[in-house]
C-alpha cells in the first residue's frame, strides 16, 4: 500500500460487530476491485468484547494489505472511534461509513460526483429528494431523528435535514483538521463535525442516498437520546 499516493481512506467505527464486519469488508473489497486508486480501510474498534477484530483481520482486505485496525482497550463511544480512525488516516479523501453498510458502498460514486463540483464535504441524507429508503426505521426511531434534527436547527445551525446518516465524505485534510478539534465521544459527533465545518466556512452538500435500515442499532431510545441532547447543548460551549 502506497501511503504517499493514498486517494481514499474508509473509516468504519465498530463496536461488537463480529456478525457484520466480515460481510461489510467483503462488500468494500468487491467495490474497490473496479477502482484503480489507492485505498485504505480503517476499522476503528471501540473496545469490542467479541470477535470483531479477529474477523476484520480474516478479510481479503487484510490479505491485500489494505486494512488497518485501530483499537481502544475500553469502550469510549462512537465519536471517539471515528475521531481515532480519521486521525489515523492518510487519504486525500475520507469516507465515514457504518459497520452495517446501511448505505451501500456503491453510493460513494454519487458522493464523489458532487465532491467534484467544488464541495469540501458531501453527506448522505435520508430526508431529501433523491433518497431511496428501502427498509425504513421503526416509526419511533424516525420520530426521534426528526426531533433531534429540530433541536440541531434550534440550537446550532440550519440548512441540513439529516445530520446523523452514517455515510459522509470529506476532503482528507479537512477531516483530519476537524477531528483534531473534536471533543465529544458519543453519538452526537456528526453534529459536532458539521458545526465545526460550518464555522470554518466549508462547503457542505447534502445528497439523497439509498438506505436499508439495520435492526441492530446501538442507539438506545432513552439513554442515548438524553446523552445526545445534552451533547447538543455542549457543542457551542466547547467550540464557541
Amino acid at each position: 500500500m502506497n501511503e504517499a499516493n493514498m486517494f481514499l481512506s474508509i473509516v468504519i467505527p465498530a463496536y461488537n460487530e463480529e456478525k457484520r464486519i466480515g460481510r461489510t469488508l467483503s462488500r468494500i473489497d468487491e467495490y474497490l476491485k473496479a477502482r484503480d486508486y489507492e485505498c485504505e480501510v480503517i476499522v476503528a474498534d471501540d473496545g469490542s468484547t467479541d470477535d470483531t477484530v479477529r474477523q476484520a483481520w480474516k478479510s481479503a482486505l487484510a490479505e491485500k494489505g489494505r486494512l488497518k485496525v485501530i483499537g481502544n482497550e475500553i469502550n469510549r463511544g462512537k465519536g471517539f472511534a471515528v475521531r481515532s480512525g480519521i486521525l489515523g488516516s492518510r487519504g486525500e479523501y475520507v469516507l465515514i461509513c457504518d459497520a452495517d453498510l446501511s448505505t451501500p458502498i456503491d453510493e460513494l460514486d454519487k458522493l464523489f460526483t458532487h465532491m467534484k463540483e467544488g464541495h469540501d464535504i458531501v453527506i448522505g441524507s435520508r430526508s431529501i429528494e433523491g433518497a431511496d429508503i428501502r427498509v425504513r426505521q421503526p416509526w419511533y426511531r424516525e420520530r426521534m431523528g426528526k426531533t433531534f434534527n429540530f433541536f440541531v436547527k434550534l440550537f446550532l445551525f440550519r440548512g441540513l435535514k439529516d445530520t446523523q446518516c452514517g455515510f459522509k465524505l470529506f476532503k482528507g485534510d479537512i477531516a483530519r483538521e476537524i477531528a483534531s478539534m473534536m471533543k465529544l465521544d458519543g453519538f452526537c459527533f456528526d453534529v459536532e463535525m458539521l458545526y465545526l465545518a460550518r464555522k470554518k466556512g466549508q462547503a457542505i452538500k447534502e445528497v439523497g442516498i439509498v438506505w436499508d435500515n439495520s435492526p441492530h442499532s446501538k442507539v438506545k431510545i432513552f439513554g442515548s437520546s438524553t446523552d445526545m441532547f445534552l451533547d447538543l447543548l455542549k457543542i457551542k460551549r466547547l467550540h464557541g
